[in-house]
């Protein structure tokens, strides 16, 4: 892992699931917790569904103006969007951040991603003088994503105040369904193209022709064609040099997988966490999964493979 970056004021995250099951728990649970960081001269965020924010700012009366708010069906659009607006949102300052997500009309590998993002946080926001209230109303988020609160929380909060989670598992040790399944064949139709050091212009070029040719909006295609070429100069500069990148379109998607023979991953949590400013590394799959729907990794006979899904629309 790397080095805890300097923690703020001496304190570090505390990351606490809680679970409720009425309107009332909701109110019972979060409403003092407000009160009390707003007294400690913390900013406070609050992310849930427009009803319950109208409803804790009707409790909270007179404070509700010392709060932010945001909607959880915008906040928690992107997984790895959602992490990096928290990075910077509680970087520096005293917080509280109670968070929602919205669970309804999401797919399984969307899910999935919502929950190893929720682990990575515990890594991500380890040095910040924060508090992360996490909630999880029992009437209806899915039992897959419910099984995961003692998981990803060091802390669980109840009735009876915080306890520590005994099934806690550190983000860098998580392993979610597929994680460790070799990937699938790529998809009919698939180009593959060799490159090295001398040739990421026209490598930027092809994957861009393809990218139009296959109907991918032009933003979308902007944020590719950023990725593969920021995962493709990573191969050269700190893999074997050159390597291959294998582009096909289907299910209403692009994929472009990049192929290095000589990579490694020496990171547990790869492109997860932002580096540090002054770092000269790093950028690479932290930019891609910034701008792509999907990034996904293995090392498979020696062979690192980098795979970037973008919606063709966006």
């Amino acid at each position: 892992m790397r080095p805890e970056r300097a923690r703020f004021d001496g304190e570090g995250l505390r990351h606490v699931g809680v679970p409720y099951d009425s309107d009332e728990s909701f109110l019972d649970l979060t409403v003092p917790r407000v009160r009390g960081a707003l007294n400690e001269g913390r900013r406070v965020l609050a992310i849930t569904g427009a009803a319950k924010l109208a409803r804790l700012a009707e409790a909270l009366g007179d404070d509700a103006g010392r709060i932010d708010s945001r909607v959880s069906t915008a906040w928690y659009g992107h997984p790895y969007r959602t992490l990096a607006a928290c990075h910077e949102y509680t970087r520096g300052r005293r917080t509280l951040v109670i968070g929602e997500p919205s669970w309804e009309g999401r797919g399984e590998r969307e899910i999935r991603e919502l929950i190893r993002a929720e682990s990575v946080v515990n890594a991500a926001l380890s040095p910040a003088s924060a508090v992360m209230l996490c909630m999880y109303d029992l009437r209806t988020v899915p039992p897959a994503v419910l099984a995961y609160n003692e998981v990803n929380h060091p802390l669980v909060l109840g009735a009876d105040g915080e306890a520590t989670s005994a099934r806690f598992v550190p983000p860098h040790k998580l392993t979610l369904n597929d994680d460790h399944v070799p990937l699938p064949e790529p998809g009919p139709g698939a180009v593959t193209i060799r490159f090295t050091g001398r040739e990421l212009r026209r490598l930027r070029q092809s994957v861009g022709e393809y990218a139009r040719a296959a109907g991918m909006d032009r933003n979308q295609i902007t944020s590719l064609v950023i990725s593969v070429s920021e995962i493709a100069a990573n191969s050269i500069e700190h893999g074997a040099g050159y390597g291959t990148i294998t582009t096909w379109a289907g299910d209403g998607e692009l994929v472009c997988e990049i192929a290095d023979p000589g990579g490694a991953l020496d990171d547990p949590l790869p492109g997860y966490i932002p580096p540090e400013p002054e770092s000269p590394r790093g950028y690479g799959l932290w930019i891609s999964r910034q701008l792509c729907d999907l990034v996904e990794l293995r090392t498979e006979g020696g062979v690192l493979r980098v795979r970037l899904h973008l919606s063709l629309h966006s």
